[in-house]
């Protein structure tokens, strides 16, 4: 049997998560700009704006590149709501869209792992700015790494984020496990990668929360 030593954890869906960004959006245009626009065009454009956020996120290495990707959202943006402004005067309002928030069940979890003696690290598909969205909420210390797409070059389900946390925490993969919301990206690339995962599920379909996460960890014997 091979003890389990360290946990890497998925950041959104899985310690953070976004408010319905449509609302906000809708209620930014109005206030900053003086546009009504209906809230089901809002919520269409944000979606359509996400989806390209996720799909260059990893281009976000540094700070002028993590501003021009929000100035080519902003634009797409911009074009999705078919409105006559432009990107750069439509980025305030996106900003405004964009509201990040903790799971509850978030901070114990992470206490009660580092508490077990576990080395954690984040593994996620984010810009560079992950660690001030962590630290923001309080959930940064716990980890002995914090690893994005964009820092490496690199998204999940490729395995070398989760072998580049490994190596900073200086754990085989044979010792680790994985947890995350998404059997695409978190299951298939932990798997990849040669360590064990746990899927979450934040749907309300099924239970899914880290609340119990280090009780079932403890009784983990990983055969992997």
């Amino acid at each position: 049997m091979t003890p389990l030593t360290a946990v890497t954890l998925d950041a959104m869906g899985t310690l953070v998560t976004v408010e319905p960004p449509g609302p906000r959006l809708q209620r930014s245009l109005a206030r900053r700009l003086g546009r009504t626009v209906d809230l089901a065009r809002c919520e269409g454009a944000m979606r359509v704006e996400m989806r390209h956020y996720r799909a260059h996120c990893v281009s976000a290495r540094d700070a002028p590149s993590l501003a021009a990707l929000r100035l080519d959202c902003a634009s797409l943006l911009a074009d999705a709501l078919a409105l006559d402004i432009a990107g750069p005067d439509l980025l305030p309002s996106l900003t405004d869209a964009i509201a990040f928030g903790a799971y509850p069940d978030a901070a114990p979890a992470l206490a009660a792992l580092a508490a077990a003696g576990l080395r954690l690290a984040v593994v996620a598909n984010w810009d560079i700015s992950l660690p001030e969205v962590l630290a923001r909420f309080g959930l940064a210390a716990p980890f002995g790494a914090i690893v994005t797409a964009a820092e490496v070059g690199a998204a999940k389900p490729d395995p070398k984020p989760f072998q580049i946390a490994l190596e900073r925490l200086g754990v085989e993969p044979a010792n680790a496990i994985h947890v995350g919301d998404d059997p695409d990206t978190d299951i298939a690339g932990a798997r990849a990668a040669g360590l064990s995962a746990l899927l979450i599920d934040r749907s309300g379909r099924v239970p899914g929360s880290l609340v119990d996460l280090s009780g079932l960890l403890g009784r983990l014997e990983l055969t992997v």
